[in-house]
């Protein structure tokens, strides 16, 4: 039923001893192998091609890579990114050449964890690949397309497989506790509270259930005619097992992006669940704060610019003092930030106008906003003209230019009709209709001159 590893080890961990040699126990990725589908096709068919297996751990891209090669009759080769170099390539592509001249055999080349290949070492493949040498089957838990070079992509299809659901490790489990061959030797029993709590840490990978369950095995007396695995004890071996989380890989960045979007869609359960989510996986609550703050300007901005105080109170708190009781304040800024009114305007248009930025020449500042600190300067008119809002009704110049000429009609910031923003938008349609008027005034009345009706 189960694959027998090439090894003089006579230890293997139940993993290995688990790893399914038939497609019919292969658990999960019902998107890619289901009958009919185009991957199990080729499997069953024995027809190669080169592939990227990408998706988290423990979910069968090793194992799928054997029943490739497998189904091809094809020669298995794996290596390691992480502990694999120019000499480990060389190797591998010259066993494959040797393989394919004297026996006329396909090779399959498994790399794992392609993605620490630099560009140079990636590049090495592709001859390799387009002659028929190696079909190349790369995995990877990192986004291909961040990760990989184009031209390795441009050979190679992409099959991202997905996490375990609680069935699909269920269903690992029980056949390791039933397989007599590859299993457990002897009796193990696992209370049906214990199973249940394994599926919930495993969090969809079969490898971390059955490293788990091995453990608890093995902490239990050989010697007992039946031996159980209680709750109790699972909780002891899995206690500081953490979810899945990968810092600064895609786990991590898919994750800040719900708890970011959670709050702009402006709903606080589910942005409660993803902050939680990331600290419970162990990720910084500093950073966190920090992307809180960046969430107040960008998503709500004035439309209640208390949020800005209250996720840099949240901040504040975290630092002084720590985890888990800062925690709480985080909850409660993002909770805040979730139900506060929101507005991308300033966002909008701090963008607008860094691309006007980056795009026109660097105007002039106009003569009559010019500093004008010495004589010379103002002999040359610097300031000359200024109107002093405090000296003007309202405390508004009403007509005062402060752009550069070119840009004197441009407005960046579109307020919302939401929050304290929708006050911000009335007060400005009033302030921007008084330099409407007078600018009309100014035009029917031209300096030196005086209004008649003719």
């Amino acid at each position: 039923m189960s694959e027998s590893l090439l090894s003089e080890d006579p230890y293997q961990p139940l993993a290995a001893r688990m790893r399914p040699a038939n497609i019919e126990y292969f658990y999960g990725q019902e998107h890619l192998l289901a009958p009919g589908k185009p991957l199990r096709e080729a499997i069953v068919a024995g027809h190669l091609h080169s592939m990227i297996l990408w998706g988290p751990p423990g979910v069968g891209k090793t194992t799928l890579a054997r029943m490739i090669a497998r189904g091809a009759d094809a020669r298995y080769e794996n290596i390691s990114a992480v502990l694999s170099g120019v000499k480990e390539i060389r190797g591998a592509i010259a066993s494959a050449q040797q393989e394919r001249e004297s026996r006329h055999r396909k090779t399959v080349l498994f790399v794992d964890e392609v993605h620490r290949f630099n560009k140079a070492q990636q590049d090495a493949f592709l001859p390799f690949i387009e002659d028929g040498t190696i079909f190349l089957v790369g995995a990877t838990t990192e986004n291909p397309s961040f990760e990989l070079n184009n031209a390795l992509l441009s050979r190679c299809r992409v099959y991202a497989l997905r996490p375990l659901t609680g069935e699909h490790i269920r269903q690992v489990v029980v056949r390791a506790l039933g397989d007599g061959e590859s299993g457990f030797r002897g009796n193990v029993l696992l209370d049906d509270e214990a199973l249940e709590l394994l599926v919930s840490v495993a969090d969809g990978d079969a490898r971390r259930a059955l490293n788990i369950l091995e453990i608890c095995a093995d902490l239990i007396d050989e010697t007992a005619a039946t031996r159980r695995i209680t709750k109790a004890l699972l909780q002891q071996v899995a206690v500081a097992d953490p979810r899945r989380f990968d810092k600064g890989g895609d786990y991590f960045y898919d994750q800040i992006s719900a708890l970011h979007k959670a709050v702009r869609g402006s709903s606080p359960d589910a942005a409660l669940y993803w902050l939680v989510r990331m600290l419970d996986a162990g990720c910084e609550p500093l950073y966190l704060a920090r992307r809180l703050v960046r969430m107040a300007s960008e998503d709500i901005g004035n439309a209640d610019p208390r949020a800005l105080s209250v996720a840099l109170d949240a901040w504040n708190v975290q630092e002084r003092l720590g985890s888990p009781e800062g925690e709480l304040t985080l909850a409660q800024a993002v909770i805040y930030l979730a139900v506060a009114p929101k507005s991308n305007a300033v966002y909008s248009a701090y963008n607008a106008a860094r691309k006007d930025i980056q795009n026109m020449p660097s105007l002039e500042v106009p003569l009559h906003l010019r500093n004008a600190p010495t004589k010379l300067m103002q002999e040359m008119d610097n300031g000359k003209t200024y109107r002093y809002a405090h000296d003007e009704p309202g405390a508004f110049a009403a007509g005062e230019n402060y752009f550069p000429e070119a840009l004197q009609d441009k407005h960046y910031y579109q307020p919302t009709e939401r929050g304290l923003e929708a006050k911000i938008s009335e007060k400005l349609s009033r302030l921007r209709q008084l330099n409407r008027d007078s600018s009309q005034q100014r035009y029917r009345t031209k300096p030196g001159e005086t209004s008649c009706n003719g």
